[in-house]
This record gives C-alpha cells, sequence and structure tokens, in this order.
C-alpha cells in the first residue's frame, strides 16, 4: 500500500526537480552575450518537451523496465510504454510509491541532463540540430546508463557501484559528452582572443539560487521515500553546496584579486555535483570536505579548459564531468555503513574498504567510455548538410534574431517608447527637430544587422552609446535622429560605420503628438 508520506515528499521532490530547468536556464543564459540570452535559455527548456514525451514513450520503458538477457546492459516492458499497463496503485518495488510517481520523478532527471550539454555548445549551434541531439542522446545514452546503475538488475548496482543521485548518471554522462561535443564542433568566432562578457552576472546568480534550492528534491528525492535517508542527503546538499560556494569564491579572490558573483554561483553548483553521488551515504563533515575539494578541483579545470583553447562555453565539462567524477570517486572513499545499508558494501576512509574506491572509479570509467563514443557519432552525424553550428554570419547575428526571430531584450524599442513618452505641454505639443543621416554604400539588411549586433552587445563601444539615445527609427539604410547635434550624431554613426559615408538628409520639424508638420 502506498504511503502517504512518501508519496507526497516524492511528489514534492519532482516538481524541486522540474524547477531546476528554468534554474539552469538562468544560469547559463547570464553567462552568455546579451544576443544569445533567449536562444541558450530554449536550450534548457525545450529539453521539457522533447524529453518529457520520450519518456513516457519508450524512456522509462527502456531505463527501468525488466532487465533484457540478463546482462543488465538496458530494460524492456511494454507495460511501461506510455505507462498504459501500469495501474494507479501499483508500487515500484521495494517502495510504498506508486509506478507512476517513480516515472515522473526519474523522468525529470532524464530531462536535464543533456540540458547540461548545452552549456559546452552554447551561442553557436543550430537548435533544429540541437533538438534531434537531445531526443537521440536521451534514448541511446542516457537511459542506458540509468539501467545499468539505478535498476536492481543493472550491471553497475550489482556490483554495489554507490551513486545515490547521479554522479555517473547525469554529470559524468553528460560531462563527458559536452567534452566531445566541444573539442568536435567549432569553437566561437574570436575565442578564445576575443572575450566573452556576461550578459547578466544577476540571472546566473539567480540562476545558481534555483539550482540550489531544487538539488534539495534531485538528493533527498532520490531516497524514493521520506525517511532517515532523505533527511541526510538534505542535509548534506545544503552542506556541500555552502562549502564549494565559499571555497570558489576564496580561491578566486586570491587568484584573480575580486570575489565574482558567477564565481559563487559557479561553486554553489560545484559544490552540488560533487555531493550528488554521496548524498545518501556520507555525514555532514565528510560533505563539507566533497564540495570543498570538488569546487577547488573545477575551479582549475575551467581554467584549464580556457588555457588549452577548448571551447566549453559555459563549463559544462569543466563543473558537471570533473565533479561528478571526483564526487563518485570520493563516494568511495568517504562512504560509511553507519549511514546507509550494510549490505552495500563500505568506503575506505571510515570504513576500511578498499574494493569500494575501485569500484567507483570502474562506474566513472565505464560511463564516459561509453558517452563518449555514441556521442561522437551524433555529434558527426548531426553535423552533416547544414551542419551543426550555425553558419558565421548568424553567430555574429545572435542566435535570438538569426534562428528564433526573437530577443530577448528589445533594446531599440524601449529608445523609441521613451522618445514617444517625453512630457509635453497641454496646449501646446513640443517641437521635435529630426534628421535623416543615410549610410551610404550598404544595403538596409547590412545596415540593420551591424545595428543589431550594436545593440545586443554586452559592451557597445563608446559611439554607439553617444548615439544611441538619439536614435528614433532605422528604416533601410536610413537613421531617424531626433533632437540633437546633427554633426555630432554624423560624427558617431561615421565611426560605427566605418569606411562609408553619411549623408545626411533635410531636417524636418514634427510636433510630437498631432502628427502634422510644420
Amino acid at each position: 500500500m502506498a504511503s502517504s508520506a512518501d508519496v507526497s515528499w516524492m511528489l514534492t521532490s519532482s516538481a524541486l526537480v522540474l524547477l531546476m530547468v528554468p534554474g539552469l536556464a538562468l544560469f547559463y543564459a547570464g553567462m552568455v552575450r546579451a544576443k544569445n540570452v533567449l536562444s541558450t535559455m530554449m536550450h534548457s527548456m525545450v529539453a521539457l518537451a522533447i524529453i518529457g514525451v520520450e519518456w513516457v514513450t519508450i524512456g522509462y520503458a527502456l531505463a527501468f523496465g525488466d532487465d533484457v538477457g540478463g546482462a543488465g546492459l538496458i530494460g524492456w516492458s511494454p507495460e511501461f510504454v506510455l505507462l498504459s499497463g501500469v495501474q494507479p496503485g501499483q508500487l515500484w518495488p521495494d517502495t510504498q510509491i506508486p509506478i507512476f510517481v517513480h516515472a515522473t520523478f526519474q523522468g525529470m532527471f532524464a530531462v536535464i541532463t543533456p540540458a547540461l550539454i548545452s552549456g559546452a555548445l552554447a551561442e553557436r549551434i543550430r537548435f533544429s540540430r540541437y533538438c534531434l541531439f537531445v531526443a537521440l542522446w536521451g534514448l541511446l545514452v542516457y537511459t542506458p546508463i540509468a539501467h545499468w546503475v539505478w535498476h536492481p538488475e543493472g550491471w553497475l548496482f550489482k556490483l554495489d557501484a554507490l551513486d545515490f543521485a547521479g554522479g555517473t548518471v547525469v554529470h559524468v554522462a553528460a560531462g563527458a559528452s559536452a567534452l566531445v561535443a566541444a573539442l568536435m564542433l567549432r569553437r566561437r568566432q574570436g575565442f578564445p582572443e576575443r572575450p566573452v562578457h556576461p550578459s547578466s552576472a544577476a540571472n546566473t546568480l539567480f540562476g545558481a539560487g534555483l539550482l540550489w534550492f531544487g538539488w534539495f528534491g534531485f538528493n533527498g528525492g532520490s531516497a524514493l521515500a521520506a525517511n532517515t535517508s532523505a533527511s541526510l542527503a538534505f542535509t548534506v546538499t545544503h552542506v556541500a553546496a555552502a562549502a564549494g560556494a565559499l571555497a570558489w569564491v576564496l580561491i578566486e579572490w586570491r587568484a584573480v584579486g575580486k570575489p565574482t558573483a558567477i564565481g559563487f554561483a559557479s561553486g554553489a553548483v560545484a559544490g552540488l555535483v560533487g555531493i550528488t553521488p554521496a548524498a545518501g551515504f556520507v555525514s555532514p563533515g565528510a560533505a563539507l570536505l566533497i564540495g570543498g575539494l570538488t569546487s577547488a578541483a573545477c575551479f582549475g579545470s575551467v581554467l584549464a579548459m580556457t588555457r588549452l583553447g577548448v571551447d566549453d562555453s559555459l563549463d559544462a565539462f569543466g563543473i558537471h564531468g570533473v565533479g561528478g567524477a571526483l564526487g563518485a570517486v570520493l563516494t568511495g572513499v568517504l562512504a560509511s555503513k553507519s549511514l546507509y545499508d550494510p549490505s552495500a558494501g563500505g568506503g575506505w576512509l571510515f570504513d576500511g574498504n578498499l574494493t569500494q574506491v575501485g569500484i567507483q572509479i570502474l562506474g566513472v570509467v565505464a560511463t564516459a567510455a561509453f558517452a563518449v563514443p555514441v556521442t561522437a557519432i551524433l555529434v558527426r552525424a548531426l553535423s552533416f548538410g547544414d551542419g551543426f553550428v550555425v553558419a558565421p554570419q548568424q553567430e555574429e547575428q545572435g542566435l535570438d534574431v538569426a534562428l528564433h526571430g526573437e530577443q530577448a531584450y528589445d533594446l531599440v524599442a524601449d529608445v523609441v517608447t521613451a522618445i514617444q513618452a517625453r512630457p509635453r505641454h497641454a496646449a501646446q505639443p513640443p517641437v521635435v527637430v529630426t534628421h535623416l543621416l543615410t549610410v551610404e554604400g550598404l544595403t538596409g539588411s547590412e545596415v540593420a544587422t551591424r545595428w543589431q549586433e550594436l545593440c545586443t552587445s554586452s559592451t557597445p563601444p563608446g559611439d554607439f552609446t553617444a548615439l544611441y539615445r538619439s536614435v528614433a527609427r532605422l528604416q533601410g539604410n536610413t537613421f531617424r535622429i531626433v533632437g540633437g547635434d546633427v554633426e555630432y550624431a554624423s560624427k558617431h554613426l561615421s565611426a560605427l560605420y566605418p569606411a562609408q559615408v553619411i549623408r545626411q538628409g533635410i531636417s524636418h520639424v514634427l510636433r510630437v503628438g498631432n502628427g502634422k508638420a510644420a
């Protein structure tokens, strides 16, 4: 019979893990340039839809269905297809939660794992190919590894490999795949010579907060019950995140002289990644150690990737790959029999069981060894034709406009609105002088593309900043300038469109509010 307490906790945990997806979207989006914010968020959010459909259709049947052939490699249960053969009161084995709840909870893990990979490919991939990649990777990589580690008949499960909430299944698999994809696809234009300035450190910090909050369900819910194991996982999750954030800030402060918000956010996530495989097996003191060590290792890895010229855009491998692998190994070192089922093995430092460390290393190696070649095949296959990566012109324009026809921040509209909203005398509308400045030698499309790049740049040049507030409209290759000194405006426009002739048009005197020329 189902336990109302267990069901309540698992439903809550499922919702918490789902919240991690928009949290990841914000975390990633804050670190890219303004012209790619929306597309980066879409990489995380679209996984909710793609994997949401795939999981209930066939993914759950493959990952958690009855083992096929007794090898512990993949599962299959026809009744799990669309959950069509599952009764509402039917329980997942050895738990007091319905299969419906178990499938929903595990489905959230399946959603966020491929979304993590997008962090290594941000600002340069084609959305249509990414959608195909998510669907195929979730089916061909995630479901087999989940079966190995979490199904009672999985081969790593039967070896007593300890992975409480996804150190190998989620983080090592995603991190290793992110690295191979980043190496196979071309780097962003100008990387690493041209610095990429984050569009919003505030969004990244807020996203990290949502991830921290959602991770309580990620780890605590992996107990599959409202019990002491969930309580331990809940506690050590917070401890490790705090240790990770503090370690990163202190290291960064010493290394570069200033503690940053993005550094704090990255350290917190690194600590959370590190504790994930160990959450139900280690003490709070061990969690402090895991969080701090993982954060330090991830900090070094992120620096190393940049120095080696690997364009792991948002540190997917540096944090999730390295953090997940180290956390999995440290689980074998620090796990204590007094904190979990004694029949599952033990740790080295606490219980003198060196064998467990070897099993943990085997789990990490096997996961990476499987994920890397399958990911490489997928990336190669999806690179044919138009390619996995967008054309250089689209990358320069920004993926928000080039691929989605939208912008996260419509800065031009804000300026026009501000001009139109200027206070005016009740009886006599004010006179506004407008000038026409035409960029000769360029088409309207070329002028608009350059202007869009300037509008969405996180570090626009001074000439743009000086001119921006005066631009009322861009039509074709002609700018309508409101008020101000036309010579001053022409000078700045010339700097923004070098080697082009700027022709001044006829001045117009308009009365704002009556639409009539004076």
